[in-house]
């Protein structure tokens, strides 16, 4: 089964854990989703994740969700840019989420990081999606 939109079912997946209680979500592996939870893993809004072979050729992650005093700790968790509308924003234009308490989640030529590692980095990208 191929999917259009692979980050886009990745942030379903964890919205949709986090709003049944789970702990633990699943989901396809590839890099780009790798690198968007070592992003969540930093910032603090995931516990872990972990990769592991199911059968030969066919790899799955596992995303620890995380939990504040019985709410999750992603409040919000939003897709910006898609397949049908790339979003691209220069490191001077990118708005602040939330006033500074959510992250914006870039993919530069540096690789992906949050805004506040890019605007260290002084670098712009595509803006993969947002989180509260």
């Amino acid at each position: 089964m191929s999917l259009s939109d692979p980050i886009g079912d990745l942030l379903t997946r964890i919205r949709n854990g986090q709003m049944a209680r789970k702990t633990v979500v699943e989901a396809p592996a590839s890099r780009l989703r790798l690198n968007v939870l070592d992003v969540l893993k930093r910032e603090g809004y995931i516990r872990n994740y972990s990769e592991h072979e199911v059968r030969e050729g066919v790899r799955v992650l596992s995303v620890e969700l995380k939990y504040h005093e019985g709410d999750p700790a992603i409040r919000q968790i939003a897709r910006i840019s898609k397949p049908g509308r790339r979003v691209y924003s220069k490191i001077k234009d990118l708005p602040r989420n939330f006033n500074g308490l959510g992250i914006s989640i870039l993919s530069t030529p540096q690789g992906v990081m949050s805004d506040t590692e890019a605007r260290a980095a002084n670098v712009g990208g595509e803006v993969i999606c947002q989180v509260f």
